[in-house]
Protein backbone atom coordinates (compact mmCIF):
# COMPACT_ATOMS: atom_id res chain seq x y z
CA UNK A 1 0.00 0.00 0.00
CA UNK A 2 1.15 3.29 -0.61
CA UNK A 3 0.76 5.99 1.42
CA UNK A 4 1.07 10.17 0.83
CA UNK A 5 2.02 11.99 3.18
CA UNK A 6 -0.15 14.98 4.30
CA UNK A 7 1.19 18.52 2.41
CA UNK A 8 4.25 19.22 4.25
CA UNK A 9 4.54 22.55 6.55
CA UNK A 10 0.98 21.00 8.06
CA UNK A 11 0.41 19.60 11.26
CA UNK A 12 -2.49 18.47 12.64
CA UNK A 13 -4.19 20.74 15.13
CA UNK A 14 -4.49 18.29 18.64
CA UNK A 15 -6.69 19.87 21.23
CA UNK A 16 -6.16 18.99 24.99
CA UNK A 17 -9.41 18.46 26.79
CA UNK A 18 -9.79 19.96 30.55
CA UNK A 19 -10.74 18.50 33.49
CA UNK A 20 -14.46 19.35 33.16
CA UNK A 21 -14.58 18.23 29.24
CA UNK A 22 -13.11 14.43 29.93
CA UNK A 23 -15.90 14.04 33.21
CA UNK A 24 -18.17 15.39 30.63
CA UNK A 25 -17.60 12.95 28.08
CA UNK A 26 -17.54 10.11 30.69
CA UNK A 27 -20.72 11.03 32.45
CA UNK A 28 -21.97 10.75 28.02
CA UNK A 29 -20.79 7.35 27.29
CA UNK A 30 -21.60 3.87 29.48
CA UNK A 31 -18.72 1.97 27.78
CA UNK A 32 -15.35 1.73 27.85
CA UNK A 33 -11.94 -0.23 27.81
CA UNK A 34 -10.52 -1.41 30.92
CA UNK A 35 -6.78 -2.20 30.25
CA UNK A 36 -4.98 -4.05 33.31
CA UNK A 37 -1.62 -6.04 33.92
CA UNK A 38 -2.14 -9.44 34.28
CA UNK A 39 0.73 -12.57 34.87
CA UNK A 40 3.32 -9.67 33.29
CA UNK A 41 1.32 -8.57 30.28
CA UNK A 42 -1.39 -6.31 29.35
CA UNK A 43 -4.73 -6.94 28.93
CA UNK A 44 -7.85 -5.04 27.82
CA UNK A 45 -11.39 -5.57 28.74
CA UNK A 46 -14.71 -3.70 27.53
CA UNK A 47 -16.37 -2.55 30.58
CA UNK A 48 -20.06 -0.88 31.31
CA UNK A 49 -19.47 2.06 34.16
CA UNK A 50 -21.14 4.67 35.53
CA UNK A 51 -19.40 8.15 37.12
CA UNK A 52 -19.66 8.81 40.95
CA UNK A 53 -18.28 11.82 42.10
CA UNK A 54 -15.39 11.93 39.75
CA UNK A 55 -14.31 8.07 40.03
CA UNK A 56 -15.69 5.76 37.84
CA UNK A 57 -17.90 2.30 38.88
CA UNK A 58 -17.93 -0.83 37.26
CA UNK A 59 -19.50 -4.47 38.18
CA UNK A 60 -17.34 -7.61 37.30
CA UNK A 61 -17.19 -11.12 38.24
CA UNK A 62 -14.32 -13.16 39.42
CA UNK A 63 -11.61 -13.58 37.13
CA UNK A 64 -8.77 -12.17 35.47
CA UNK A 65 -10.50 -8.55 35.04
CA UNK A 66 -11.03 -8.92 38.91
CA UNK A 67 -7.53 -9.99 39.75
CA UNK A 68 -5.64 -7.36 36.97
CA UNK A 69 -7.50 -4.84 38.83
CA UNK A 70 -6.77 -5.31 42.33
CA UNK A 71 -3.02 -6.20 42.28
CA UNK A 72 -1.77 -3.17 43.39
CA UNK A 73 -0.62 -2.08 39.93
CA UNK A 74 -2.14 1.18 38.67
CA UNK A 75 -4.64 0.44 35.68
CA UNK A 76 -5.90 2.72 32.63
CA UNK A 77 -9.26 3.54 31.30
CA UNK A 78 -10.47 4.87 27.36
CA UNK A 79 -13.23 6.06 25.92
CA UNK A 80 -13.33 7.89 22.49
CA UNK A 81 -15.34 8.84 19.67
CA UNK A 82 -16.30 10.90 16.93
CA UNK A 83 -18.51 14.10 16.22
CA UNK A 84 -20.00 14.15 12.60
CA UNK A 85 -21.15 17.32 12.72
CA UNK A 86 -18.14 18.63 13.67
CA UNK A 87 -15.57 16.14 11.76
CA UNK A 88 -13.50 15.62 15.66
CA UNK A 89 -12.66 12.52 16.90
CA UNK A 90 -11.65 12.58 20.75
CA UNK A 91 -10.08 10.74 23.41
CA UNK A 92 -10.05 10.19 27.00
CA UNK A 93 -7.95 8.32 29.40
CA UNK A 94 -7.80 7.82 33.26
CA UNK A 95 -5.52 5.73 34.75
CA UNK A 96 -5.55 5.47 38.51
CA UNK A 97 -6.27 2.74 41.06
CA UNK A 98 -9.16 0.54 42.02
CA UNK A 99 -10.88 -0.41 44.98
CA UNK A 100 -13.77 -2.67 46.02
CA UNK A 101 -16.78 -1.37 47.05
CA UNK A 102 -17.83 -3.35 50.39
CA UNK A 103 -20.62 -1.98 52.63
CA UNK A 104 -19.64 1.30 54.87
CA UNK A 105 -17.50 2.73 52.40
CA UNK A 106 -20.41 3.31 49.79
CA UNK A 107 -21.59 0.44 48.86
CA UNK A 108 -25.68 1.67 49.37
CA UNK A 109 -24.99 4.13 46.93
CA UNK A 110 -22.82 2.74 44.60
CA UNK A 111 -25.91 -0.05 43.95
CA UNK A 112 -28.28 2.85 42.83
CA UNK A 113 -26.13 3.63 39.59
CA UNK A 114 -26.70 2.32 36.41
CA UNK A 115 -24.36 -0.63 35.53
CA UNK A 116 -26.31 -2.78 32.58
CA UNK A 117 -23.24 -5.55 31.43
CA UNK A 118 -23.50 -7.09 28.26
CA UNK A 119 -22.50 -10.05 29.54
CA UNK A 120 -24.89 -11.93 31.44
CA UNK A 121 -23.87 -14.00 34.90
CA UNK A 122 -23.28 -13.16 38.64
CA UNK A 123 -21.10 -9.85 38.74
CA UNK A 124 -21.04 -9.43 42.60
CA UNK A 125 -18.03 -7.20 42.59
CA UNK A 126 -18.67 -3.22 42.85
CA UNK A 127 -15.25 -1.55 41.70
CA UNK A 128 -13.97 2.09 42.48
CA UNK A 129 -11.60 3.25 40.12
CA UNK A 130 -9.73 5.97 41.53
CA UNK A 131 -8.02 8.82 38.80
CA UNK A 132 -4.31 9.80 39.17
CA UNK A 133 -4.62 11.27 35.86
CA UNK A 134 -7.48 12.15 33.63
CA UNK A 135 -6.49 13.60 29.96
CA UNK A 136 -8.18 14.09 26.76
CA UNK A 137 -7.76 15.38 23.63
CA UNK A 138 -10.12 16.23 20.56
CA UNK A 139 -8.77 16.67 16.81
CA UNK A 140 -9.69 16.96 13.44
CA UNK A 141 -9.95 13.68 11.11
CA UNK A 142 -8.24 13.64 8.66
CA UNK A 143 -9.75 13.41 4.86
CA UNK A 144 -9.34 9.73 3.65
CA UNK A 145 -8.30 10.92 0.27
CA UNK A 146 -5.06 12.59 1.83
CA UNK A 147 -3.76 9.13 2.84
CA UNK A 148 -4.33 6.75 -0.26
CA UNK A 149 -3.77 6.93 -3.78
CA UNK A 150 -5.93 5.78 -6.48
CA UNK A 151 -4.28 2.68 -6.76
CA UNK A 152 -4.74 1.40 -3.29
CA UNK A 153 -8.27 2.43 -3.28
CA UNK A 154 -10.79 -0.41 -4.48
CA UNK A 155 -13.02 2.13 -5.26
CA UNK A 156 -11.60 3.91 -7.62
CA UNK A 157 -9.17 1.30 -9.07
CA UNK A 158 -12.50 0.34 -10.93
CA UNK A 159 -12.47 3.44 -12.87
CA UNK A 160 -8.61 3.27 -14.48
Amino acid sequence: MTIKTPPSGTTPEIDSLSQDQCWQLLRGAVIGRLAVVTEDHPDIFPINYAVDNESLVFRTAEGTKLAGSTSNTPVAFEIDGYDPSTEQAWSVVLRGTVLAIRAGSGLAEAETLTLEPWQGGIKNHLMRILPLNLSGRRFKVTRPDIWSTPLSDARRASFE
